[in-house]
């Protein structure tokens, strides 16, 4: 029996052929984040759950930083987008609106045999193919062998139900996206004035950072040309190398069944180029669709033109767990220092999980007092973090690791005149600042414009 789960079993997609490889394997970069507590699967004394995943405190940090970045984008950089917050669960017609009843379905198999699992069939005939055998050949179960029903639909969407008996009429759906929740309240959101205007990689439970952007139907293909570049530009500017990334126009056989033109913004992941974030040009397909279904008209009347039109939408929709691992993938480098290895995350300084660490340079002399005063009043500015176990230069690495771009050291020196070093974690150049302003000093430096020295 053959074994397709390398290929098949993890949900994650495959380097393509003569793709050249990262610099980094999905091995490393699993075990970093497990080593200094960024991720750890989901139940892990229960044996894990597959596909799902605990963020651990730097985890944590990170994912927020890669949020708050792109709110920066969307709201702070920007005067035509507002904010909403929708709910999980909505009314059942909205997803019969939408076409997810209908269409958000898998052709799956299902085992026979001792594990239960379900497949794609497609994708295990595939893999049949790639390894030379016959793809209409009776299919076996590849995790333990067993026979595979024969194929039936299977809806993706998560049921549950409201209430506290299960009964005809009481289910629901979790959200398959976010977007419907913003195409239901388009006429709320028009009370406000807006002006013309493998591993994380896929997981059974993940965020969406999603944003619907309303525009006269004339104008759709531009603004779908101009939020692809836009959306490329900000992956970026926070230091993903370009030659990393890649934007791709979907096949007419690969469109969703509301989009007119999707384009992908993909990275080259350790398992080959794969997408951070589609673009689509949704057309009026929603608001048509909610305008037929609730009997509610959602349309805009432009002032000025004394024009009324059912705007097209065109729709940005990023993972922030695909995007944190594109950010930990790209970061991740070992290199040789002084004839000791390194390993360090060369993160935009705006998305490291801690800002500074405060690190006395011996346990003793006064010094983790010092230091510790120091970091009590640089956390109120910045995330910082103290640490005065094991010897300094081990402490660095520490820092390395987990993305820290500035350390702070307290010293002999520092007793005797209020100065600390201030050691740069990509140039590893040290500095002696007086402890008198260190706060501003490293809030000046966090915003100023930063380049990843894996561009040099």
């Amino acid at each position: 029996m053959r074994d397709y789960r390398s290929r098949y079993g993890s949900g994650m997609a495959t380097a393509e052929q003569g793709t050249r490889p990262t610099e980094v394997s999905m091995e490393e970069i699993v075990a970093l984040c497990k080593r200094r507590g960024f991720v750890f699967p989901s139940s892990e004394i229960y044996g894990g759950l597959g596909s799902t995943y605990d963020y651990g405190h730097y985890g944590v940090l990170l994912k927020n930083n890669v949020k708050a970045e792109w709110w920066r984008a969307m709201l702070q950089d920007r005067d035509d987008i507002v904010a909403i917050d929708t709910a999980i669960l909505q009314h059942p017609r909205v997803w019969e609106a939408s076409g997810h009843l209908e269409g958000f379905t898998d052709p799956l198999v299902q085992c026979l045999g001792k594990c239960k699992r379900r497949w794609r069939e497609d994708h295990l005939r595939e893999a049949v193919e790639a390894e030379g055998g016959d793809p209409n050949a009776e299919l076996r179960c590849p995790e333990c062998g067993g026979e595979l029903s024969e194929p039936r639909q299977f809806n993706l969407m998560f049921e549950t139900h409201i209430g506290p008996v299960a009964g005809e009429g009481s289910e629901v759906y979790l959200r398959p996206e976010t977007a419907q929740g913003i195409f239901i309240n388009f006429k709320n959101v028009l009370g406000f004035e807006i002006t013309p205007g493998n591993f994380i990689f896929r997981t059974r439970e993940f965020e969406q950072m999603e944003m619907e952007f309303f525009v006269p139907p004339a104008e759709a293909e531009k603004w779908h040309r101009l939020w692809m570049e836009e959306r490329e530009r900000w992956y970026t500017g926070l230091g993903i190398r370009p030659d990393h990334l890649r934007v791709r126009a979907h096949g007419a056989e690969e469109l969703s069944h509301y989009s007119s033109a999707t384009s992908d913004v993909e990275y080259l992941f350790p398992i080959g180029w794969s997408e951070l974030e589609g673009i689509a040009n949704r057309g009026d397909f929603d608001l048509t669709q909610h305008t037929k279904f609730s009997g509610e008209k959602l349309e805009y009347f432009d002032q000025q033109t004394k024009e009324r039109y059912v705007p097209h939408v065109i729709e940005p929709a990023a993972g922030a767990d695909r995007a944190m691992l594109a950010f930990l993938v790209d970061s991740y480098e070992v290199e040789e220092v002084e004839g000791r290895q390194r390993t360090v995350l060369r993160l935009h300084p705006r998305l490291a999980p801690v800002k500074v660490a405060v690190l006395p340079l011996v346990s003793k002399e006064g010094m983790p007092e010092k230091a510790r005063a120091i970091f009590q009043d640089l956390r109120r500015k910045l995330p910082a973090e103290f640490d005065e176990g094991g010897s300094i230069g081990k402490r660095y690495r520490r820092q390395d690791e987990i993305g820290t771009p500035w350390g702070v050291t307290v010293d002999h020196q520092t007793m005797d005149d209020d100065t600390v070093t201030l050691r740069d974690r990509d140039s590893l150049e040290q500095t002696r600042v007086p402890i008198e302003g260190l706060g501003d000093e490293l809030a000046a430096r966090l915003e100023q414009p930063w380049r990843s020295p894996k561009l040099s």
